[in-house]
């Protein structure tokens, strides 16, 4: 039996003894890129695979979509093929879609390999099978695909170590890959091979981390105090205000947020203060450091410590400043993190950020879940009581037999049970912050008559008190409820809804946002940092919740994503991790949606003028889908037809969606 013969044997009999046992593919990325490659793309590994190249048009078009990212690139991949120049590699930096943008390398013609290892090449893996750049997409991994890795047998020759390479947003933008095309490198040597290319990966990540960030302030962390500033494990952009607006790899590995003691997600749109125990004017002594005292000891929350430097921001940049520290609390970049590209909650954030430094009393109306307490939260932090206390209360969840001593506190000995020493009230404990009042339509009317001499007299008596306390207080208040409707019922008192209602903010509910696949992912990042798992999401499923219409709205979300990356585990939310009454609810909507009159007429291309087109419609279509991976908006969009009319053209052509994308 021939070597090319045996590989296929090899192939198929772990293909078939993993559709038995799918789960001991789990701990084998070849394995598991070989699965791929017969179940979802249809791949014959005896096929002669024919390499895809990219005109020199569309080449020149990605290219330019990446030009700054591609010169900082550049620097690296010179000083990496430096080291193997002599050894007969070819380096290739490929974009997020598998096509090799930047190549060096001899352009010798004396081997059929030589076709791919070049500029424009297509490397992913549902079109060249299991390889270096494909499958290092695919698992988001540095990997070495050695000889009889590769799928196809035509590619058994081939040699290649990747590694993934993700933007200053910590978004995948590629892979840097080197590849030999001789048999006399080991799997052992391309081990080290693999290793250098990791390491010059990570060196072209983190200048193009700083040259991005350059307007910013950026954070160098070392283990090593010498080789802080020059080989930096971990680096954090932050704004003036000391909010963190970006973390290289490194730090998204090493770093964990900590909030109020829980570890949680994405570092991103938090303060310092909230990875390190220093105080922010360490951070800034750091950014000011002399020649002799550049370098400082850092220690993050979860008790690891770092000596780190700052790079302050390039010359001529709208945040370069001598004289100004950043300052953590008082910054308005948890408001900004509410909404992405939403126009009601981008008006809404606008309104906020003004209303944040003016001594008003605000009101949030909006229905049950859709984040009412975040929304005051963030309205706190961006204001000048960002260090004060922010204090919460669901009026509906405190008994009405203790509502009134849990609000305004009592005198030792008032009554029977209470504390000897008494105790300070809610509202007292806000002074010269923010007290919030969740559900303020379910307070009982005779608190809101003591409420309202609160904020009308600025001052507490706690019961069995003689002599009033003052205070200065900002109040949020925040219902599901009408409040206007309660006031015509006789339910609430129109005076204190004036007192509350200085200026009144509504929040969209969940279905009627453009931001909700934004939101999910947020969230997704989140959850998935506090469960320590993997924060990826199919997009079959991301399809499936965004048709979802949410009654629970923000709250309902979040509980969503917990329970399916409690059934995920640590592999990431597949459609059948969902809730079965989400996930049925959802796929309703979305033939509702694409089976509508509204969504039949927008296509530009009917259906009699594509049947006119002719022989191959079946299989283009075939072909589509699968290089979407069943996503069909994604594949109407691709054809320029509405999704109602790829529905009717599967059904006509008896194509039906692989069990896994169901």
């Amino acid at each position: 039996m021939n070597t090319s013969q045996s590989h296929i044997n090899t192939v198929m009999n772990i293909v078939g003894r993993h559709a038995t046992v799918p789960a001991l593919a789990d701990d084998n990325p070849i394995h598991r890129s070989w699965l791929r490659c017969y179940n979802d793309y249809g791949l014959n590994p005896s096929s002669r695979h024919r390499m895809q190249v990219e005109s020199s048009g569309k080449l020149r078009e990605r290219r330019e979509q990446h030009a700054r990212y591609l010169r900082t690139a550049r620097a690296g991949m010179e000083q990496l093929y430096a080291q193997v120049a002599d050894l007969d590699y070819v380096l290739m930096l490929a974009d997020a879609d598998g096509i090799a943008l930047d190549f060096l390398g001899a352009q010798a013609t004396d081997s059929p390999f030589r076709a791919g290892l070049v500029a424009g090449a297509n490397w992913h893996e549902q079109t060249a099978g299991t390889n270096g750049i494909g499958t290092c997409l695919a698992e988001r991994r540095t990997l070495t695909c050695h000889s009889s890795d590769h799928y196809y047998a035509g590619n058994l020759d081939l040699s290649c170590a990747a590694t993934p390479l993700y933007d200053p947003e910590g978004e995948l933008m590629g892979v840097l890959d080197l590849s030999t095309v001789t048999t006399t490198q080991s799997r052992g040597n391309q081990q080290l091979i693999s290793r250098l290319t990791a390491l010059y990966g990570r060196m072209i990540e983190d200048a193009n981390f700083i040259r991005h960030f350059g307007n910013r302030w950026i954070l160098k962390m070392s283990r090593n105090p010498a080789l802080v500033d020059v080989n930096a494990e971990a680096m954090l952009a932050f704004d003036a205000d000391g909010v963190i607006v970006g973390a290289n790899s490194g730090a998204r590995a090493q770093l964990q947020l900590t909030v109020e003691g829980v570890v949680r997600g994405s570092l991103v749109g938090h303060s310092l203060a909230a990875v390190f125990r220093n105080r922010a004017g360490d951070i800034w002594r750091l950014a000011r450091g002399t020649e002799a005292d550049d370098c400082g000891l850092l220690e993050t929350w979860t008790d690891q410590a770092y000596y780190g430097t700052v790079r302050g921001p390039r010359r001529g940049t709208a945040s370069t400043s001598t004289n100004s520290a950043p300052a953590v609390p008082g910054n308005v970049a948890e408001l900004e993190a509410l909404a992405d590209n939403d126009p009601q909650m981008n008006q809404l954030i606008s309104q906020a950020k003004r209303l944040a430094s003016r001594p008003f009393n605000v009101l949030i109306q909006g229905e049950t879940g859709t984040g009412k307490e975040v929304l005051a939260k963030a309205l706190h932090q961006a204001s000048p009581r960002a260090a004060k206390a922010f204090v919460a209360i669901n009026c509906a969840a405190l008994p009405e037999s203790l509502i009134e001593s849990e609000l305004f506190g009592y005198q030792p000995g008032t009554f029977t049970g209470a504390r000897s020493r008494g105790m300070v009230g809610l509202i007292q404990r806000a002074d010269g912050g923010t007290l919030f009042l969740d559900e303020i339509g379910d307070m009982p009317l005779a608190l809101q008559t003591r409420l309202l001499r609160v904020l009308s007299e600025g001052e507490v008596l706690p019961l069995g008190a003689d002599k009033p306390i003052p205070l200065s207080l900002t109040v949020i208040a925040a219902s599901h409820r009408k409040l206007r409707e309660q006031i015509a019922a006789g339910q609430f008192r129109e005076d204190l809804y004036y007192r509350l209602s200085g200026a009144t903010l509504h929040l969209p509910p969940l279905r009627e946002r453009q931001d909700r696949a934004y939101l999910i992912r947020r969230i997704l990042r989140d959850e998935a940092g506090a469960l320590g798992t993997s924060d990826w999401i199919a997009p079959q499923a991301l399809e499936l919740l965004l048709h979802y219409r949410w009654p629970g709205n923000i709250r309902e979300l979040r509980n969503v994503l917990r329970y399916a990356l409690s059934m995920a585990e640590t592999r990431g939310i597949e459609i059948a991790d969902l809730p079965a009454e989400v996930r049925d609810a959802a796929v309703n909507a979305a033939l509702t949606v694409d089976a509508s009159p509204a969504a039949a007429t927008t296509s530009t291309v009917s259906d009699e003028d594509q049947n006119e087109v002719g022989g191959g419609e079946d299989q283009h279509l075939l072909s589509t889908l699968r290089s979407h991976h069943w996503v069909i908006s994604e594949v109407a969009r691709d054809l320029n037809l509405c999704r109602a009319t790829i529905y009717r053209r599967m059904k006509r052509y008896g194509i039906v969606v692989p069990t896994q994308f169901c």
